[in-house]
């Protein structure tokens, strides 16, 4: 057996892995890469060529774990891809809006070199379409969490609930070789416990190789009412000062947890009425389908849509389609809070907001989730006193803000938690799915503390699985 690391090594983003056993070649996600300093592996021919995948393993519907499956299918994988019914209707969402953004910065792009009287030896030209990302949507194939799924007689494969987003997989690759069986597990993503709307990750008995990530590795999120009390000063100092609040957004899991916590806070007067946008069409769409998938929410919020309660709902929450209602925005006086993607800032809607709003010394940006090295909104977390967005500078003048309890991602120690209830120890553990020192140190402290052989494999690094 042989795997090969292909994406999220020693980075967070571009999640793809290459399984050899039981005589067939299987890929586990395929994602886009999103930290500017990588972007260039997004338009290099695969590193594995189509037609040595026998089937193809989606973990969830992010982009940095789904994004590259159009230009992966249009270089020509025509195979199977596998994941839940959830995922399944997400990742539609994910890679339109994706092909969407694609071919409108590539325009975007066109329009400003037109002006800037630039010309260039090669066509401006997106990643992929729309047509592209329509070719993904007829492979998806529905596979149901806890049942064995056999890809050929040697290898089957089950997927578990990672807790992470709607439909998030944790992947068990059962492989018979040498008359033996031997268990790879793909942690995928692993959420919290305890969070809002969706069940805990699940808890796995053993393997003998896990490839795990190391995401929050080296920190520890606040707990649920830790993150409401500050989200509420936060959004309290916002209104003093008579600014907006913009919270890039990510479309699916986090827009809702915000929904869901802002619900509250404004029920039980700890925020003032104000307005609240949701812009965002691909997040207005996924809000719509947790009511339609209860098997895979926690019971609280179960018992809420069966008695009729949509915990995403409030009276002044306005969910935003179209440019003209995203644009209408801007003309509203006061304190409102608007949510929109990307949440990294790279594409989507939340550029045009943070143009309007960034400059301005009463306006609040208010970042909820993780910051890739290279995005925009790493830039701006980071402390960058001017940022490009759509191609011109800005000051940054916003109070910029992070609220790191909000996360979807296990902390330092859930993810010790996770793989310490394994009955035994895996013979080795590979930590992808982080920056290189929140991995390496998570690795040294696996080693010596609990007796783990980690390894934390460099891109397009392969090992051979004894």
């Amino acid at each position: 057996m042989r795997l090969t690391f292909l994406g999220a090594n020693r980075q967070v983003t571009g999640s793809r892995y290459f399984l050899e056993a039981g005589g067939i070649g299987v890929m586990i996600d395929c994602g886009l890469v999103q930290e500017r300093a990588f972007l260039d592996r997004n338009w290099e021919n695969p590193p594995i060529a189509p037609d040595r995948v026998h089937t193809l393993l989606l973990t969830h519907a992010h982009l940095d774990h789904s994004g590259l499956l159009p230009r992966f299918v249009k270089q020509g994988y025509r195979r199977r891809i596998l994941t839940t019914a959830p995922s399944i209707e997400l990742t539609a969402l994910v890679l339109r809006d994706s092909a969407h953004i694609q071919e409108e910065d590539a325009q975007f792009k066109i329009k400003r070199h037109e002006r800037e009287g630039r010309t260039g030896p090669r066509p401006v030209l997106p990643l992929y379409t729309a047509d592209d990302a329509e070719k993904v949507l007829k492979l998806l194939y529905e596979i149901d969490y806890g049942q064995p799924f056999k890809l050929n007689d040697n290898v089957s494969v089950v997927y578990h609930d990672a807790g992470h987003i709607l439909g998030s997989a944790m992947i068990e690759v059962r492989v018979n070789e040498g008359g033996e069986q031997k268990r790879i597990v793909f942690s995928g993503d692993i959420g919290q416990w305890n969070k809002p709307l969706i069940r805990d990750p699940s808890l796995l008995d053993g393997a003998d190789y896990v490839v795990m990530e190391s995401t929050y590795g080296d920190r520890n999120h606040e707990n649920v009412q830790g993150v409401e009390v500050e989200m509420a000063r936060i959004i309290n100092e916002a209104v003093a000062a008579g600014g907006n609040v913009v919270v890039p957004t990510f479309a699916i899991e986090r827009a809702q947890e915000i929904i869901w916590h802002l619900g509250r806070l404004a029920a039980a007067r700890a925020i003032p009425q104000l307005m609240v946008f949701l812009d965002s069409p691909m997040a207005v769409d996924a809000t719509e389908m947790f009511r339609r998938y209860p098997r895979c929410l926690d019971e609280e919020t179960k018992k809420a849509f069966a008695s009729g309660k949509n915990p995403l709902q409030f009276p002044n929450l306005r969910l935003c389609r179209s440019p003209d209602e995203s644009k209408a925005i801007n003309a509203l006086r006061g304190t409102c809070v608007i949510m929109a993607g990307s949440g990294m800032c790279n594409g989507g809607r939340i550029k045009h907001h943070l143009v309007n709003n960034i400059a301005r010394r009463e306006a609040t940006v208010l970042f909820t989730g993780y910051q890739s090295v290279g995005t925009l909104g790493r830039e701006i977390v980071d402390g960058a006193k001017q940022v490009r967005i759509l191609g011109q500078m800005y000051p940054v003048n916003a109070k910029v803000v992070q609220l790191r309890g909000l996360s979807a991602h296990a902390d330092h120690d859930a993810l010790i938690k996770w793989i310490g209830h394994f009955t035994t120890k895996p013979r080795r553990v590979f930590l992808t799915h982080g920056e290189e020192e929140v991995s390496l140190g998570l690795a040294e402290e696996m080693r010596s503390k609990h007796g783990y052989d980690v390894l934390v494999p460099e891109y397009k690094q392969s090992v051979e699985l004894a």
